[in-house]
């Protein structure tokens, strides 16, 4: 799963528009942004099995700090929390919460079963869609294109950079999962890694975005 959590995201903003398009990105996608460090550390592992499902060669061998539906609540109460601290926007903390706990359901739907329920002698919960091309990018692209309507429909480009910018982040992100799918796997599990890291700058981009762009009135 990937542009998926962006969907949500991007839908969010519908709900909650005062919240910006960067602060919905880092909690659909807070626990992918926390893995890659993670990783480096050896805390969690992933190694790197062509074949082991269809769209991805990735086996996610250990990760309940980040990928645990215990710890993704915990995480979404974490960022939740601090968003009310910060903004005393009790709704907006809910929601943020919401998004991060979206990030185990969606993955559920795609992975294998290697997901699991908290750390420890949990059980390992998938659905694996992604042994299915067509399910995968029916999905996948149902979700994400839901969002980018809605984002368009709750907001308006205040300038030049908000409309064109939004356009090429949402390119960007479709070119990226098309590029997931068509590409050859990983050189390593340092390379995933450091890849991983690489996100934060989809967070940087969606508030540069958000900053040129104004909540549409509703009438």
């Amino acid at each position: 799963m990937f542009i998926g959590h962006f969907g949500v995201a991007l839908s969010a903003k519908a709900i909650r528009p005062t919240i910006s398009l960067g602060t919905l990105f880092l909690a659909a996608q807070f626990v992918d942004l926390l893995w890659p460090t993670l990783l480096l550390l050896g805390v969690e592992r992933v190694a790197i099995s062509p074949g082991i499902t269809l769209l991805t060669p990735l086996d996610f061998r250990y990760y309940p700090f980040t990928h645990s539906l215990l710890m993704n609540v915990l995480w979404g109460a974490a960022v939740g929390a601090i968003f009310w601290w910060l903004r005393r926007d009790l709704r907006g903390a809910l929601l943020l919460g919401v998004c991060v706990v979206s990030h185990w359901v969606l993955d559920f739907v795609v992975h294998r079963p290697d997901l699991p329920l908290y750390p420890g002698n949990s059980p390992l919960l998938g659905l694996g869609l992604w042994n299915s091309l067509g399910g995968t990018l029916l999905v996948e692209g149902v979700i994400f294109a839901t969002g980018v309507v809605l984002y368009l429909r709750t907001t308006a480009a205040r300038n030049r950079a908000g409309r064109i910018g939004f356009i090429a982040l949402a390119a960007f992100l479709l070119l990226v999962w098309l590029a997931n799918f068509a590409g050859p796997p990983p050189p390593s599990v340092a390379a995933i890694a450091w890849l991983g890291h690489a996100q934060w700058l989809l967070v940087v981009w969606a508030y540069w975005v958000d900053r040129n762009r104004v909540p549409r009135r509703v009438d």
